[in-house]
């Protein structure tokens, strides 16, 4: 039955909550939307008269609905082409939510995202609405019929997957911005030396391009391989520009809140670089290249003040 304007209004002002929580589960703002607006479709139908508590009904409702394209997600990216990394999403999206406390910021960073990915859709779902919406267990049983003592069991697994995969000292915004400019000097020096003093012995550079852009499956493993991909990342040639559609403008910008290099030809971005920045040195770059991830990150480029590029490949 048609919905009132004040029941669409109620819906409206939930949205931005809902979003954030889908985007968290799903690492795909294209099916964040989705999930959403099935939810919204659900709602309609409900009757919504009779539902007592309508925020607690919607995050239900969504939720169950990622746990399921969760399971089947899981299938799906079997046969995905090459390795697969969540949707970024550039500073000052509103999917990005809540960013009021650590645990807040941290739950929606890159690197905690591609961790999420390893846990179970219960897992994940019992994270997210804990760690980054600070709902209570009794709440969060209700919505995922479990008892509360599973809920609190599960966060507490969970939040032992996600520290086992962190395990790093994290360091301050000023001392990380001066890590990142330091390895752009160096990126564009073309020698080796000076970009693997600034990563960890381990560190890793894998890429996403969904079989549409080439990225490397494997991942670049320790410093000297990372330092030797991205010196060659940098240095410009004419099969980069005709790859990309044409000379790429490099900024320094904030992607899930961490620090990104992105990559931009004729105001489309082309690429996304989430760097994981700790005490001991820049321990992964994570670049998103497939079109398909990167149309959000290109609207909200063009509607944001991005200044002058740093330099062009």
């Amino acid at each position: 039955m048609p919905l009132t304007a004040e029941y669409v209004d109620r819906f409206e002002a939930s949205r931005p909550r809902l979003e954030a929580i889908a985007y968290r589960l799903l690492g795909s703002a294209g099916e964040a939307e989705d999930a959403v607006q099935e939810t919204f479709l659900r709602w309609q139908a409900a009757g919504v008269d009779h539902i007592e508590v309508p925020e607690a009904w919607l995050t239900k409702v969504l939720t169950n609905l990622c746990l399921n394209q969760l399971t089947s997600a899981r299938a799906r990216r079997e046969t995905y082409v090459g390795r697969w990394l969540p949707e970024p999403l550039l500073a000052g999206d509103p999917m990005l939510g809540p960013a009021d406390t650590a645990e807040q910021r941290e739950s929606v960073s890159y690197a905690v995202l591609t961790l999420m990915e390893r846990l179970s859709p219960s897992e994940r779902a019992v994270y997210v609405l804990r760690e980054a919406f600070d709902y209570p267990h009794r709440e969060i049983a209700e919505i995922l019929d479990i008892t509360e003592a599973a809920s609190q069991q599960i966060f507490h697994r969970a939040k032992k997957h996600i520290a086992d995969g962190k395990a790093r000292t994290e360091i301050g915004e000023a001392a990380t911005r001066r890590i990142v400019e330091e390895f752009l000097a160096a990126a564009t020096t073309g020698r080796i030396e000076p970009l693997v003093r600034l990563l960890t012995e381990d560190a890793i550079a894998i890429g996403d391009g969904g079989g549409k852009v080439p990225a490397r499956a494997k991942a670049f493993e320790g410093a000297v391989a990372v330092a030797k991909f991205l010196r060659g990342l940098f240095i410009p040639a004419e099969a980069k520009r005709a790859l990309v559609g044409g000379t790429a403008e490099v900024y320094l910008w904030t992607a899930n809140g961490d620090p990104a290099v992105v990559a931009v030809v004729d105001g489309q971005v082309v690429g996304v670089m989430c760097l994981e920045v700790t005490a001991e040195g820049i321990a992964a770059f994570r670049s998103q290249v497939n079109p398909d991830k990167l149309e959000r990150a290109t609207a909200r480029w063009a509607a944001a003040d991005h200044g002058e590029p740093l330099f062009s490949v």
